[in-house]
């Protein structure tokens, strides 16, 4: 039987792997810290016989050693995201000294390991789509919102330098904009979980800056459909791998298309970056090519957005 561990297994990528994962016979290992991931994304899991369940922060001595002996991959999606309110030393000091736990120990111990970073590194690049060899172009240290990307990229150099000095098997994918059900419901889980939740309750829609700025989003079943094919293919080690959907929609768009999608009564309204205190800067546009996944892994988005937004609309609807 194959063997995983998950770092922040119980938050929204990592509970739907680890699912997918135990229901194809894996032995599945989580570690969370439960700072954001909920015990209820991981369902029955711990009652199956093939999924283990520790409650840890994969910084904390001597947990992620104890766990890896007899495993075959190591699946590291623990992280902190943007710092829109603060918490600027928690991001940086949670992923990089996370990361470097992680390669460590897979490196003493040989395992592969699948390592998340995400689409915010490429930052005010004005020319997507974004190909893998594209300049990362963030803001000045000054904007806090940017110790994301940038512990994000410290993170991708620390993985490549593991690969070529160390000789370890590992993949660095680049996520953009993963959605659907047991993603966070707060602007943690993404502008899409917000404008759900706040249709879903006939609240306004608020949206950041002016609307016109644009994403993709990959339904989940898609990211993680990306995650195993870089799982099981030797050719994407070394490799950093864009994963994502070219499906690109202005975020004022995507308010609409929620408010059509849930019938609800809302109205948008724009919220200025200015009510974030200490500076922020959005990105106008972030779409992927996804070229390099397709090549390397035969990676193919099949879920478009107005489906895969119907299926997390009906699992916002469970919390009602």
């Amino acid at each position: 039987m194959p063997a995983a561990i998950i770092t922040g297994g119980a938050g929204f990528i990592g509970s739907n792997l680890a699912a997918a994962l135990v229901r194809d016979g894996w032995q599945v290992t989580v570690i969370d810290d439960l700072s954001h991931g909920l015990l209820e994304n991981l369902g029955d899991l711990p009652s199956q016989r093939n999924f283990r369940f520790v409650h840890s922060d994969i910084r904390s001595p001597g947990v992620l050693e104890g766990l890896c002996d007899k495993v075959d991959i190591i699946v590291h999606l623990a992280a902190f995201k943007i710092p829109r309110y603060g918490d600027v030393l928690r991001t940086l000091n949670v992923n990089n000294e996370g990361t470097r736990i992680v390669l460590e120990c897979a490196a003493r111990h040989a395992i592969k390991t699948i390592v998340a970073s995400t689409s915010d590194v490429y930052g005010k690049n004005p020319c997507p789509p974004f190909t893998e060899l594209d300049d990362l172009t963030i803001g000045p240290s000054s904007i806090r919102r940017w110790a994301y990307a940038a512990s994000k990229i410290f993170d991708e150099h620390l993985c490549l330098a593991y690969y070529k000095e160390r000789e370890l098997p590992v993949v660095v994918l680049r996520f953009f904009g993963s959605y659907g059900p047991n993603n966070h419901r707060s602007w943690w889980g993404g502008p899409q979980a917000v404008f759900i939740e706040q249709a879903l309750r006939n609240e306004p829609l608020t949206i950041h800056g002016d609307g016109k700025q644009t994403r993709s989003f990959c339904y989940i079943s898609d990211t993680i459909a990306g995650i195993r094919l870089a799982m099981e293919h030797d050719s994407a080690v070394g490799q950093i791998i864009n994963i994502g959907s070219v499906e690109e929609i202005e975020i004022a768009a995507l308010a609409d298309l929620i408010i059509e999608l849930t019938g609800s009564k809302s109205a948008p309204i724009l919220v200025p970056y200015e009510s974030f205190g200490g500076g922020y800067e959005d990105v106008r546009r972030r779409t992927p090519d996804i070229s390099k996944a397709g090549k390397l892994l035969g990676f193919r988005p099949a879920v478009d957005l107005r489906t895969g937004l119907e299926k997390t609309i009906a699992w916002h609807r469970l919390f009602l």
